[in-house]
């Protein structure tokens, strides 16, 4: 079992490191498997082209670039460490209102993606691409900041749209989302350093894009938490995690401290 991580931002967007310095830092941890998904906010909105104007978004000028930079990562980071780069993105829809903001990722195929399309349009869109739609953070991240409810809300309407649910952003769990009975996936949203401490999602899966991907939509993974210590030195501890019997292929995840 390896674990992996997909929710995580480079400079591209407002992440602190490159991306050939994300696939160096988790390569260099022995991670099975990452996702970099640098914001791409809406361009119709006031608050979308804030950030367009911050560069803390990718833009329809630099997504070319950045689509390349991935594909060429993904050959260095399976080459040098045996690690799957999946190809991402994260939609970002901002709004003065939690109720109307909004963020989901896009992972595997990043051929037309629009930011501006809702995503109910966007799933119908890359999903026969072979893409999968993940709600990020879509409840209270239990940090002070602003928050993204709108999908949740939603979440009757979107079942069908939407492959997994963030289960966990960084140390905590969505209890929500936890007893929902909705498909799940641990990720820390990775912007520096100070946020590998976090959930992960551990799989068995080959460390082939496709099987990955085909193991988050069919639920065959694991969550365990990953602390990161500056001695980095390995030790390991049980803590609970009891799906309930709806989800008994859970069973127990691992603090892992490094």
């Amino acid at each position: 079992m390896y674990l992996a991580d997909f929710h995580l931002h480079s400079n591209f967007s407002d992440g602190k490191l490159s991306i050939p310095a994300l696939v160096d830092y988790f390569g260099k941890r022995g991670f099975g498997a990452i996702a970099i998904t640098d914001h791409f906010c809406e361009q119709t909105s006031l608050i979308g082209r804030a950030a367009s104007y911050l560069g803390v978004t990718l833009t329809t000028a630099t997504f070319p670039l950045y689509r390349e930079l991935l594909k060429s990562e993904k050959e260095r980071a399976w080459e040098q460490y045996g690690m799957c780069l999946i190809p991402g993105v994260e939609i970002t829809k901002n709004s003065i209102s939690n109720h109307r903001s909004a963020h989901f990722l896009i992972l595997g195929n990043l051929d037309h993606i629009d930011p501006n399309l809702d995503i109910s349009e966007l799933s119908d869109r890359v999903r026969p691409e072979g893409a999968l739609v993940i709600a990020a953070h879509p409840v209270s991240t239990q940090k002070l900041e602003k928050q993204t409810f709108h999908l949740w809300d939603r979440r009757n309407e979107l079942a069908s749209k939407v492959d997994a649910w963030e289960v966990a952003s960084g140390p905590y769990l969505f209890d929500e989302v936890r007893y929902s009975g909705l498909p799940m996936v641990a990720s820390s949203d990775f912007h520096s350093e100070k946020n590998m401490t976090s959930w992960k999602t551990a799989l068995k899966a080959e460390k082939k894009q496709e099987a990955i991907l085909h193991a988050i939509k069919t639920q065959r993974l694991d969550f365990q938490f990953y602390r990161e210590e500056k001695a980095r030195e390995p030790s390991y501890c049980p803590v609970p995690w009891n799906m309930g019997p709806q989800l008994g292929h859970y069973g127990m995840g691992n603090v892992v401290s490094f």
